[in-house]
């Protein structure tokens, strides 16, 4: 009997502020090219206040992620904070909307936070830099995972950023045991080098110890292992997980699984806005798994929703992925 869930998602809910703007602009504001900076809420107002035109949509790592996987039919939910706020509306409705579970109950009017954004910076390149305002988000606490819905999903997956907040680390230790306890399954993206510098050990031990799936790009994983040997990172990575996948932008993606490795070429595609690449790369390929195919057919997948979330602004997908799939001959 199948699970009620074929995936879970857990991190930052965060409502995505889009923007353009050039290299100048960055420069002149102190914002370090192509990372998510953790900003408070006045630089927000601040950075809010001097950019031009914007479009506001749902966003977050792990959300868009589940949101892929949604849109290609998969059995998602996302668990995330937000407040009983404007912003917090705009989150909740646009995740639903998607086919989303979201079932998180919103912080009170009262609480000092207010809902996370960020504030995504598109230069003409389509490299993107966040400048992060958490919010109420960081404040998700153990009390927020229902442990129920995690032993009835077939996979959690954790987002790197999430851990950043006072009870991260307890909440996620409460959905893995959760999660393990019905005989579900635990991928991880270790989501941006400076993550990695801030949560060091705590990835070391999840990797070691928790997670079947891992997801990286080529500087995270580069960072998590301390090489300037690719192949070495990925080796150690293949060591203590059971599946690695690690994305290198125009060169693919890799995918190790015991003693296979594939290596899935890009998709050409003019990059419009790189936000939510390896978010829906991740969707897409947890989407497969989720269906059975292979691990190479899964890399495929996340390339083609991938090129597709990057050929225009934001990360959410504006055609159908199944079609494109078959489009490149692969059998759903």
């Amino acid at each position: 009997m199948s699970k009620r869930f074929q995936l879970v998602g857990i991190g930052n809910a965060i409502v995505d502020v889009l923007a353009h703007a050039d290299d100048g602009f960055l420069a002149e504001n102190g914002i370090e090219k192509g990372i998510m900076q953790l900003i408070d809420r006045a630089r927000g107002v601040e950075l809010y206040g001097m950019v031009g035109p914007a479009t506001e949509i749902s966003g977050g790592s792990v959300a868009n992620t589940v949101a892929g996987f949604a849109h290609l039919g998969g059995r998602g939910a996302f668990v995330g904070k937000v407040k009983d706020d404007q912003l917090g509306a705009i989150f909740a409705h646009d995740l639903r909307a998607q086919g989303v579970r979201y079932e998180v109950p919103l912080a009170s009017v009262q609480h000092p936070q207010e809902t996370g954004r960020s504030i995504i910076l598109v230069t003409p390149d389509g490299e993107r830099s966040m400048n992060t305002y958490l919010g109420v988000t960081e404040h998700l606490s153990p009390s927020d995972i229902d442990e129920e819905m995690m032993a009835e999903t077939d996979w959690i997956f954790l987002e790197g950023y999430r851990f950043d907040g006072p009870e991260s680390h307890e909440a996620f230790a409460r959905a893995i045991a959760a999660v393990k306890r019905g005989r579900g399954k635990v991928a991880l993206t270790l989501s941006d080098p400076f993550c990695i510098d801030r949560h060091r050990e705590a990835f070391a031990g999840m990797l070691k110890h928790d997670v079947d799936l891992l997801f990286a790009n080529r500087a995270e994983i580069l960072s998590m292992y301390a090489t300037e040997d690719f192949d070495a990172a990925l080796a150690a990575a293949a060591a203590e997980v059971e599946t690695v996948v690690c994305t290198e932008h125009e060169h693919g993606a890799h995918v190790i699984k015991g003693p296979m490795r594939w290596h899935c070429p890009a998709v050409p595609t003019r990059v419009v806005d790189a936000t939510g690449a390896g978010d829906l790369f991740a969707g897409a390929f947890l989407w497969g798994l989720a269906e059975g195919h292979d691990p190479e057919t899964c890399g495929m997948m996340g390339n083609i929703a991938a090129s597709e979330v990057i050929s225009h602004l934001g990360a959410r997908v504006e055609t159908d992925l199944k079609a494109r799939f078959r489009d490149f001959g692969l059998k759903l």
